[in-house]
């Protein structure tokens, strides 16, 4: 017999929940600004900041730094691994929540 679903760490911190699932409501592909972002979650740039590296590191997030204009500007998006471990996330979590839900295998 298994046990309860484990629930992915790097997802799970409070605030790197509220990254990914701010990012997982955008079209696929679609990348926000971090001003954007942090405006949305309501985050300071350097808690924003350390939460996106770890999503990063993890390959959650693809983060460009580019220009527009002359204006130098920072995109982020959820990445495709990010979407899966977002998916996995969701699904464990329901199976915690309502453990006569069959659990999903995990991608």
């Amino acid at each position: 017999m298994s046990g309860p679903p484990e629930l992915d760490p790097i997802i799970h911190a409070q605030a790197r929940l509220r990254v990914v699932s701010t990012l997982a409501t955008l079209a696929e592909g679609d990348r926000i600004t971090f001003p954007r972002l942090q405006e949305i979650l309501g985050m300071t740039a350097g808690n924003l900041s350390v939460h996106l590296r770890k999503l990063e590191d993890a390959q959650y997030v693809e983060v460009t730094k580019t220009h527009q204009g002359r204006t130098p500007a920072t995109l982020v998006r959820l990445s495709r691994r990010g979407q899966l471990a977002f998916e996995d996330y969701t699904a464990a979590l329901r199976a915690l929540l309502d453990p006569t839900t069959p659990a999903k295998e995990p991608t």
